[in-house]
């Protein structure tokens, strides 16, 4: 089984039962199996700021499918809670990402693992390092702690602690 780190966020339709709703939901994917979920965060928008706050969190997932194959399981769940892709950046009632995918660099037009802007992102980077202090980002193996010190951790404040542990 394949160690996958997901992200996930919301800012529409109740953003905080759409992020628990959703991690749910990830646990009931065929031939996977959610094993932690982090703590819920609220973080100002990237992009436009014409929209409320995210609420965001990380799920460390493992699976036996494919990438393309979670992809396409991590769409349906978005589809199913009314995700509009209106503007890049936009508001969303769900946004769901394979941010790693075991150690696997891909570059796809329709994925790109690692996630490319993991690292620019504190919204998930701190609820990784919270789940898995010692996560080495691949594909360099880099100290997840080591970018800690360059992300503006006033855009995160931490809204409620929810874990699941298998």
């Amino acid at each position: 089984m394949t160690e996958t780190i997901i992200g996930m966020g919301s800012n529409l339709d109740h953003p905080e039962e759409q992020v628990i709703t959703a991690c749910r939901e990830l646990s009931r994917i065929p031939e996977t199996v959610l094993v932690q979920m982090s703590s819920l965060y609220s973080s100002v928008p990237v992009g436009p700021q014409d929209q409320p706050n995210f609420v965001n969190s990380v799920a460390l997932l493992r699976t036996e499918l494919n990438p393309e194959q979670l992809l396409d399981a991590l769409q349906d769940i978005e589809n199913r809670h009314r995700r509009v892709r209106l503007r890049h950046w936009g508001p969303r009632t769900l946004d769901l990402d394979i941010l790693f995918f075991g150690s696997a660099v891909i570059d796809t037009e329709r994925l790109q693992i690692p996630h490319p802007e993991f690292r620019n992102r504190v919204f998930t980077v701190i609820p990784l390092l919270e789940i898995l202090p010692d996560f080495r980002i691949p594909p360099e193996n880099t100290p997840l702690q080591d970018i800690v010190g360059s992300l503006p951790s006033r855009d995160l404040e931490a809204l409620q602690i929810l874990r699941k542990n298998s």
